[in-house]
């Protein structure tokens, strides 16, 4: 929502940069169950003759390092792209072909160095998460709490963006970069900026998927996955961050739901939901609620202006008289 409702920025490889994050952390939990294996090795380098710890893995032997990394790679990452695209000004469809093409190629090389990351079978057995004394039970209500937590300041700072003269220029550019360029405002390092702090945020999203799943796989940086981070926030409105929360809460209980209900055709049933929220709810839910909101507004508004009506008219009555 920050980067295609606010800065109008249609990223279709969002999952690559949430894959990155739960990457990041599936290999540090790999590393600490693996600590009773020859070397340390995780036992599908074994089986793939790697016959020391590659030295990317080495640093996640730590926590914080992996907490780093979990956002800081993605924003990297999607910092190095945005300049490259938004510095040569491609926007619109291109900007989406162009993460679409990298989303693709990244998971290609994730399931190609099978030495490295297990290929298609993904980093599975991982150990607990231990921070501090506490070991994370991703069954238990105080993750529940974190997961929680871990989303209102999430949408904390993304409302702290938005609202803030940011936000604003990102708006403006959303509507016509033209002008804010004749402005004097560098257009491109605020898209590379809230680019960038869009993967930080996937990246971070990422490592507590990894957590609740216990696995990372190469279909976190699927198409599929891609396109329904989309849909999330399609159907929830992409004008609002919590409105865009709240259809990834609603799409994930819908896709439960036809699952069981439809086996084998739930994913068409999810298609024609999409289809027609595009065609009759363009601004998702949000929309829907603010335009009910003004419609509710202005029909209170006009019964107080009819009431206040007939006063001032015997009030002029008494003044002519």
């Amino acid at each position: 929502a920050l980067s295609w409702g606010t800065a109008g920025i249609l990223n279709l490889g969002q999952a690559a940069t949430f894959g990155v994050g739960a990457y990041a952390m599936a290999m540090h939990l790999k590393l600490k169950g693996s600590a009773g294996n020859p070397g340390g090795l995780p036992d599908f380098m074994g089986w793939n003759n790697v016959e020391a710890l590659p030295w990317f893995w080495v640093p996640f032997h730590s926590l914080g390092f992996t907490l780093i990394a979990g956002l800081a790679v993605p924003a990297v990452v999607a910092g190095l792209m945005g300049m490259f695209m938004f510095r040569a000004r491609i926007t619109g469809v291109f900007v989406a072909i162009i993460t679409l093409a990298f989303l693709v190629a990244l998971q290609l090389v994730f399931i190609e160095e099978q030495r490295f990351t297990n290929g298609q079978n993904g980093l599975t057995g991982l150990a607990p998460l231990s921070i501090g004394g506490w070991s994370v039970d991703t069954y238990s209500l105080s993750f529940y709490y974190l997961v929680a937590g871990c989303l209102v300041a999430a949408l904390c700072l993304g409302t702290l963006v938005v609202r803030s003269k940011v936000g604003l220029i990102l708006r403006a550019i959303r509507e016509d970069a033209m002008r804010v360029r004749y402005f004097g405002y560098d257009v491109a390092r605020y898209e590379t900026f809230v680019f960038a702090l869009s993967a930080a945020i996937a990246g971070w999203a990422g490592m507590l998927y990894a957590l609740v799943l216990e696995f990372a796989s190469p279909t976190y940086i699927g198409v599929a996955f891609s396109l329904a981070i989309v849909i999330w926030v399609a159907v929830g409105g992409r004008e609002s961050l919590v409105g865009a929360a709240v259809g990834a809460i609603l799409v994930n209980m819908a896709e439960g739901r036809l699952s069981d209900m439809f086996v084998e055709s739930w994913l068409l049933m999810l298609g024609v939901m999409f289809i027609l929220f595009v065609l009759f709810l363009p601004r998702g839910l949000f929309g829907a609620v603010d335009a009910a909101a003004r419609w509710l507004l202005a029909r209170r508004s006009s019964g107080e202006a009819a009431r206040k009506r007939p006063v001032r008219d015997g009030a002029a009555r008494e003044a002519v008289r």
